[in-house]
């Protein structure tokens, strides 16, 4: 993928090629690689790997123990880094399995896994690296002295997230020193901006689509969903405390003849238990990523059933670019991220609420070829990459 002339990274001009660093957050390569480079770091890395404007690109996992890597390793050897001369990936490890809670204590660690990753820098030859980390303890607990600049990739509000609720000092202070650095910020939301508050070159870049995945011939339904009479109404995602149980239920009984189908990781399978054994809710699992795109591309109905939270109003929600690229109509939890993405789009203060716009929303119908293919050439990754990157351009 070149990157167009807005980047820092100009083609066509006498510019040397640049060296990348890039650092994921709480995930390795190899789980990126797993998933089918699917997630939006997954696809930053990717286009820093296929540009021809990049020289040379280090990814480095996170901070993990090495019984932890070396257990991994051993169970994902499929999906390990298979290393270039222009790529190149390192494992920093430890011997503690999580990271420590005390904000000092955090910083600590967090210079021992720079010094680990300027090590394979040096040792990969890479000149003034521009670095790159979707990760907000790498951003805001790194000196970074010996990169070309570095940049922030704020994904999610991790302040935001129960689930890590022990680390919110330590996040609360990475934000703050991010801040104080001026590095720069590119952020999926304006809430996630607001909260960290930068001081150097910022902007929101919300989430984008791979053309490659949804342009092309209508593929066959999955034949598991072709058992299933419509109107069906998909949900992707992780079944999680984001999705709103009750109002999916209230849903689910009002309307009888939609039959809704969720798909997505359980990480909890108590959280979605009082679902399971209703005649019209379909709960899949997780499903692999050709199998995702012929779901959407053969439903009739897509929904955010997000309940309101502080996590859920910073996001900006992946699964509804994909919605709108299958040519989907989306009702949606009316959520900050998600107003003025268009008229195909039917908010509701709340998933109970879905009820109501039920049957507007299944009048919008599906979208016309050349206005859904306009719409995927506007929302890709590529053009989203772009308006990232040029944070480092200076």
């Amino acid at each position: 993928m070149t990157l167009a002339a807005s980047s820092p990274l100009q083609p066509g001009t006498s510019h040397r090629a640049r060296d990348f660093v890039f650092t994921f957050s709480y995930e390795s390569y190899a789980d990126a690689h797993k998933r089918g480079m699917m997630r939006p770091p997954d696809r930053l890395v990717s286009t820093l790997i296929d540009s021809p404007d990049v020289r040379r690109v280090l990814v480095a996992d996170p901070f993990r123990s090495w019984i932890t890597s070396w257990v991994r390793a051993l169970v994902d050897i499929r999906h390990r880094a298979r290393e270039t001369d222009k790529f190149r990936h390192v494992s920093p490890m430890r011997i503690a399995r999580a990271d420590p809670v005390h904000v000092d204590d955090v910083a600590a660690v967090y210079r021992d896994y720079e010094r680990i990753v300027r090590r394979a820098a040096a040792a990969a030859q890479l000149e003034q690296p521009a670095f790159v980390t979707a990760s907000p303890l790498v951003g805001g607990f790194t000196d970074l002295d010996w990169t070309g600049g570095a940049l922030y990739y704020a994904r999610d509000d991790w302040l935001s997230s129960p689930a890590r609720r022990r680390y919110w000092p330590a996040y609360r202070e990475a934000y703050h020193r991010i801040a104080a650095s001026g590095r720069a910020v590119a952020a999926v939301s304006q809430e996630i901006i607001d909260r960290i508050e930068p001081t150097g070159p910022h902007r929101v870049v919300p989430n984008g689509i791979e053309p490659r995945e949804w342009l092309g011939a209508q593929p066959t339904a999955p034949d598991w969903l072709a058992r299933i009479p419509g109107p069906r109404a998909a949900y992707l995602g992780t079944l999680d405390s984001r999705l709103d149980i009750d109002g999916l239920e209230t849903l689910a009984l009002a309307r009888p003849d939609l039959h809704i189908v969720l798909i997505g990781p359980v990480p909890d399978p108590t959280y979605i238990r009082s679902l399971r054994g209703r005649p019209n809710i379909h709960i899949r699992g997780e499903v692999r990523r050709h199998e995702v795109v012929a779901v959407l591309r053969n439903v009739e109905l897509t929904l955010l059933a997000h309940r309101r939270t502080p996590l859920t109003e910073a996001m900006s929600p992946l699964k509804v670019y994909e919605y709108l690229a299958a040519g989907r109509p989306v009702l949606a939890t009316d959520l900050r991220p998600v107003r003025g993405l268009g008229d195909r789009v039917l908010l509701a203060e709340s998933v109970s609420d879905f009820v109501d716009l039920l049957d507007p929303a299944l009048g919008i119908g599906l979208q016309e070829e050349p206005a859904r293919a306009s719409y995927i050439a506007a929302n890709a990754w590529t053009a989203r990459h772009r308006e990232i990157l040029s944070l480092l351009g200076g």
